[in-house]
Parts: C-alpha cells; structure tokens; sequence
C-alpha cells in the first residue's frame, strides 16, 4: 500500500487528503479443491455420509478461511457430491461450529440433498448434543424458547436477549452435576447459528471454554465443550429411521475425567 507516493503500513492512520494505491491481490478460486486430509466415517450408504467431524475444522470455506476445511477433505475422499449447495458446498446439508464436534451429515447426490434438506426444513430430524456447563444447573431438565438474532453490539455473536429474531427452542436434561459444572444433554428443534451455546448462556450457565459467550478460558482443553453426539432422521430413499451416534470426542472424555 502507499499513501502520498510512499510506501505505508495497513495500520497507518490517515488524517485526511490522503491518496491510497493499494495492488489487490489475486480473488482465491471460486472452486473447492481436493486435500488429503483424514475424515472418520460413523455411517455411510449409497445416498449419504456421516462424518465424525473433529473440533477446529472448518465445515466449507468462508471467512478467510480456504483449505483444511471439512470440504477439502470430502472431495478428497469421495468421487462425487451433491451440487445443490453450490461449488463451495458441495454435498454439505447442515453445518457445525468450527469448535464443535461430532457427526456431520453429507449428501452424495441431489436427490438425497433435497431429500434430507426437506427433513431439516421439516424438523424431522432429531439432533442430540452433549454440553458440559459453568455452574450447577438446579432444575432437572428444561425448555429454553427464546428468539436468536445477531447482536447489535459485538457483530461476531449471536443473542437471545431481544424480542426480535429468528424462533428457536432447545431442551436439556442434567446427566450429571460436578462441583461447578453440569453436564447436559441437549435435544434442538430448530438449527440457528450458535444456538445452543446463545440459549445456555442466557440461562448464565455458559458452555465451558466458550469465551465468546462469558465462559472462562480453558487453555488445556483448546476448545469449548460441545458435541453433536446423535443424529436421527429418515433414509431418503427407504424412508427408514437412521440414528447416528458419535461417542464423546476424546479431548472432552478426558476432561470429564479430571472432574
């Protein structure tokens, strides 16, 4: 970049009258392409894959982010995917967090995509997390019915503090209280973005390791508590229930042991 006829840093502060040259750099590809990444299978059919997606990568690429993503990996591992969701997105259905983990639908063609996409749509598809929170929850179980939008103040989170937003509900049930943290299953019937890390945080009882919402940092753990541990919705071309579980990922397990 230059400011005046001189070369600048990005960071220079500019007062005003200024002329900026800056020389924009190459547009990455518009098309996904193919890494040797590894991916762990939990189920897979002539119509679809589960993933056993790990905590830090990346569903498809967005935000800076273009290779080691869920996307490079599939493409890599598979011949051909649904194009329904556009060339960045191949075969991908329904997304995770980057820190989330767990299993992961994806659809090997159009007709299972559409098929599946309906389910979600539908709310015939039954997703089950496992969120170990701050603090010790005192009811038993619960129902969080609270409308989720973008927070007007801090553009990166969501909130449930407002009346206005998209309708969403989550469910829990305490699996088991430690001294200071509840481990809870969590059941969604609706897939808004950071839904159930917004939902519990409104109850002030944040998930472990998820700074964003007011949670403590957990240096050693690397990531915050969340996993999508079952996933349960009908084989688009039987119409059979399907569930898939993923168990509890290792970093997590041995977490819980410390407890």
């Amino acid at each position: 970049m230059q400011v005046n006829g001189a070369s600048s840093r990005p960071s220079c502060t500019l007062r005003g009258g200024e002329i900026v040259e800056v020389q924009p750099a190459e547009a990455p590809p518009l098309n996904a392409t193919a890494e040797d990444i590894p991916l762990a299978t939990l189920y897979e059919d002539a119509d679809l894959v589960a993933i056993d997606k790990p905590a830090g990568m990346v569903v498809h690429a967005g935000a800076g982010v273009h290779s080691g993503t869920l996307v490079n990996a599939l493409l890599h591992r598979f011949e051909s995917l649904s194009a329904v969701g556009g060339a960045l997105r191949p075969g991908i259905v329904h997304r995770l967090d980057r820190f989330t983990s767990g299993v992961l639908l994806v659809a090997k063609h159009d007709a299972a995509h559409r098929a599946l996409a309906g389910q979600f749509a539908g709310r015939q598809v039954t997703k089950t997390y496992l969120a170990l929170v701050q603090g010790e929850v005192k009811a038993g179980s619960g129902r969080i019915e609270r409308p989720i939008s973008r927070d007007p103040v801090h553009r990166t989170r969501m909130t449930a503090r407002l009346a206005e937003g998209r309708a969403a509900w989550s469910e829990f049930t305490v699996l088991r209280r430690f001294h200071g943290f509840t481990l809870l299953e969590v059941r969604i019937g609706t897939g808004r973005t950071h839904q159930i890390r917004v939902h519990l945080a409104s109850l002030k009882h944040p998930v472990v390791g998820d700074v964003l919402y007011g949670a403590a940092a957990e240096p050693e753990l690397g990531r915050f508590f969340l996993h999508a541990h079952r996933i349960e919705f009908l084989q688009p071309t039987t119409g059979e229930p399907v569930v898939v579980v993923s168990p509890l990922a290792p970093e997590l397990e041995a977490w819980l042991a410390r407890l």
